[in-house]
């Protein structure tokens, strides 16, 4: 099932990616201990996940790769391009520090 992310609050978002992450695991018929074990990680990590508590994102990284989900992180950034100009706009911003305001010119 597709959010529909324009009509979504952070919250609610949270919300339904830890119901996602626990059903995953539940279909994979792992426990919580299982999955922390194979990440490395505590249990109650994985149960903070889950719950939508405050987990630092490489654990997410971690139980994403544990439940064979990591490729699709891969693709969270990356840059939607549909033009050549496009990809060199993003080319050469990929290798600026700082975004430079552009003044008005009356």
């Amino acid at each position: 099932m597709k959010l529909d992310l324009s009509l979504t609050k952070p919250s609610e978002l949270m919300r339904a990616l830890c119901e996602r992450l626990r059903t995953e695991r539940l279909a994979q018929q792992m426990t919580q201990a299982e999955v922390a074990g194979r990440a490395g990680i505590a249990t109650n990590t994985v149960s903070n996940l889950e719950a939508g508590r405050n987990v630092g994102f490489e654990n997410l990284v971690r139980v994403a790769m544990v439940l064979g989900r990591g490729k699709e992180l891969e693709t969270l950034f990356l840059p939607k391009l549909d033009s050549l100009a496009q990809w060199q706009r993003y080319e050469l911003g990929a290798k600026r520090q700082r975004i430079r305001k552009k003044l008005d010119q009356d």
